[in-house]
């Protein structure tokens, strides 16, 4: 900005000018940045063993007399229960009437399943006022 004398000055004088300086500052928009996600989904296979196990039941009749009661006990993978009944006779004595014999058997076999897995990517766009187009952080 320039300032100057009167116009009406005399002749002979030499107007003095002075410059001054006016800083601003103002936002100017260069860009833009924007983040995309996608998410892939990948099917695959998976094989693991399954075990399905079976309780096999036998009534073993037995009709022993017994002088006191006997506990369920494990013979191998058998898990043998007595059953006892009191009868009345001219004494009192205890009869294994039969035992429940439980044997454990037990199958493996191989499960295909079909299992959905995800998983991520991100694109990096910027845009470029220019060309008024996004352009990914790979292309700029």
């Amino acid at each position: 900005m320039l300032e100057d004398t009167p116009a009406s000055s005399p002749e002979g004088v030499v107007p003095v000018t002075q410059e001054r300086l006016e800083v601003g500052r103002r936002t100017v928009e260069t860009g833009a940045v924007r983040v995309r996600k996608h998410v892939h989904e990948d099917t695959e296979q998976v094989s693991e063993p399954l075990i399905t196990e079976f309780i096999e039941t036998q009534r073993v009749p037995v009709g022993r007399v017994l002088q006191e009661p006997v506990g369920i006990r494990q013979e191998g993978n058998v898990t043998i229960v007595p059953v006892i009944q009191e009868r009345l006779v001219t004494r009192k004595e205890l009869v294994l009437v039969e035992e429940i014999h439980l044997t454990r058997r037990r199958e493996v076999h191989k499960a295909n399943e079909e299992v959905t897995l995800r998983r991520e990517s991100v694109v990096i766009e910027r845009f470029d006022p220019g060309t008024q187009q996004w352009l990914s952080q790979d292309e700029s």
